[in-house]
């Protein structure tokens, strides 16, 4: 925690302080380190009471006495932003191990002796008077920090203003995310390093070079900010840093209103698209309102929740819509990517189309597309992509011959039995014949899937061990995928 001398008390200005004949034993490469309070501690860990940059004084009492309890120590109060540990010469000191003073040296952490004539009360007062402008400094921080509500109700700041404004007024640089990391605010940037998030609402707030506060909100926690000093600047302490949070609560509650208002503006829209209704000119005004005014697809997603899955789609304008266990999802290409991270996600998308245009063949194609990717275990399928739809003619009257000729009296013995002989057999094809995945697939013993497929093999008169009835069966389901006749090709 380095300091500017000219702007704030630093442990190195306390052993220039005379009357305190203060001696360092080790860590002296740390004594630019900024102090902003001394106070006494006999604790062994006193760290969940202490906020940052304090000279902790000990007579002794608080010192472990072996080498690796003396270390564990030191490292304690260095993780919690202590600025040095004085120890008072003689009274209740153990002998001081190697292993402590090497800690200090490799930290930086200065190690400081106090002379048995000089009381602990001198140090704090000492301290306390250095840094009264300091606090004054922080005082006015404070207030003008305080009327940040005040800003952006008048001055019509956006989010990005704001918090570079407060940055200016508090000293600190200011990093927002969510609790996985992800950008919690429009134009506030995440933290450097995720490693600095706290492992929970109830952890520390110091951090090395300043503090990380939970985002609090009425949900939960919808994130952590996080404040580094600037060099040079004077920062006004932990109570403006929680201030700044309440600020970013706030602004993340507006954000979530506002998006909760869009998304159903956005799913009336959708649910007209899909039914066909929306004059072109008319769709193509109202999409560019919402910033979807490029190349457009329509994915289906399956297998996510809205947790999990809005979060991702926040990043990018979209249309969303729910229909039973489906998302209609209306957004720019790219979307797809971003959704097939997630896991457990099977998703499928249309081929990219102009806005405005009809979505009735969009909406074909992605639900086609979103039973394929359930059935082979991939996570996105965009229509298209495999290549097999091309040896198929468009006729329908030609395709549905073919599935009649090939899986006639399987689709019949399914429909009389209940059975799931054509799903089966493809979710086999789609797992590239491998019956221990398919049968995991399908939540059935391999056994079993294996009696499917005598099955099917006998009532469509095809063995499909051998590669022309193989490739005549997997034509065949593409054929009936696309005429609707599986169950899956269709809307739901």
């Amino acid at each position: 925690m380095a300091g500017n001398k000219t702007a704030k008390l630093t442990v190195e200005d306390l052993l220039s302080f005379p009357a305190l004949q203060l001696r360092v034993l080790a860590g002296e490469a740390g004594l630019a380190r900024s102090v902003s309070w001394a106070h006494v501690s006999e604790l062994e860990d006193p760290t969940p009471w202490l906020l940052g940059a304090e000279v902790i004084m000990t007579t002794g009492l608080a010192v472990p006495r072996s080498a690796a309890g003396q270390r564990a120590y030191l490292e304690r109060l260095d993780d919690a932003g202590v600025s040095a540990l004085a120890i008072s010469a003689q009274l209740h000191v153990p002998p001081l191990h190697d292993a402590f003073t090497a800690a200090a040296e490799e930290r930086g952490m200065p190690l400081l002796e106090v002379p048995l004539a000089v009381p602990f009360i001198a140090v704090a007062q000492e301290v306390a008077a250095a840094v009264q402008e300091d606090a004054r400094q922080r005082l006015g921080a404070q207030l003008q920090v305080f009327g940040a509500l005040r800003w952006l109700a008048s001055e019509d700041l956006d989010t990005a203003q704001l918090f570079r404004r407060l940055e200016r007024l508090s000293g600190y640089q200011v990093h927002l995310c969510t609790p996985q990391g992800r950008p919690l605010l429009p134009g506030v940037p995440v933290p450097p390093d995720p490693a600095v998030l706290p492992a929970s609402v109830d952890a520390a707030p110091t951090i090395p070079g300043g503090f990380a506060v939970p985002v609090l909100t009425p949900g939960g926690t919808a994130g952590f900010l996080v404040a580094f000093e600037r060099e040079g600047a004077r920062p006004a302490g932990l109570a403006v840093v929680q201030h700044i949070a309440t600020v970013a609560a706030l602004q993340v509650a507006m954000v979530r209103h506002e998006r909760e208002t869009l998304r159903r503006e956005g799913a009336e829209i959708l649910a007209e698209l899909l039914q066909d209704v929306l004059d072109p000119a008319v769709a193509r005004r109202r999409l560019h309102r919402l910033s979807i005014a490029g190349e457009a697809a329509l994915l289906v997603v399956r297998g996510v929740v809205d947790e999990v899955l809005l979060p991702v789609l926040d990043e990018y304008p979209h249309l969303l819509l729910s229909r039973g266990e489906d998302r209609y999802v209306l957004g720019p290409p790219e979307l797809g990517e971003a959704v097939a991270a997630l896991p457990g996600v099977a998703a499928g998308m249309s081929r990219p189309f102009p806005p405005g245009e009809s979505l009735r063949v969009a909406q074909r194609e992605s639900l086609w597309a979103a039973s394929r990717a359930e059935g082979s275990g991939r996570p996105l399928v965009r229509y298209g992509s495999d290549t097999t739809g091309r040896w198929l003619p468009d006729d329908p009257a030609v395709l549905g011959a073919l599935v009649e000729h090939v899986l006639g009296e399987v689709l019949r013995y399914d429909a009389a039995h209940d059975a799931a002989l054509l799903l089966s057999t493809r979710t086999w094809m789609d797992r590239d014949r491998r019956t221990e995945a398919a049968a995991a697939a399908l939540h059935i013993h391999p056994n079993t899937l294996t009696y499917r497929l005598r099955r099917f093999s006998a009532l469509s008169g095809r063995d499909l061990s051998a590669t022309a009835a193989f490739t005549e069966v997997w034509l065949a389901i593409r054929a009936a995928d696309q005429l609707g006749l599986t169950g899956d090709g269709g809307a739901r």
